[in-house]
């Protein structure tokens, strides 16, 4: 079970909570998550994991 607001809707994640600078960091640059389109830290999406995008560019190691 997912916490209150968050979940899928039409197969789209969502997250209602309130964005925390955490939650978004680890959205936007988690060097440790292989996905490129992460949920988004707030509303509902995705969001783009810029470092791993730097990654598979070798613009990061």
């Amino acid at each position: 079970m997912s916490e209150k607001g968050t979940g899928k809707f039409l197969g789209v994640p969502y997250d209602w909570r309130r964005p925390t600078w955490e939650r978004t960091k680890s959205r936007w640059w988690n060097r440790d998550d292989p996905r490129i389109l992460t949920p988004r830290a707030f509303g509902w999406g995705y969001d783009f994991n810029l470092a791993e995008i730097g990654r598979r560019l070798r613009l990061l190691r």
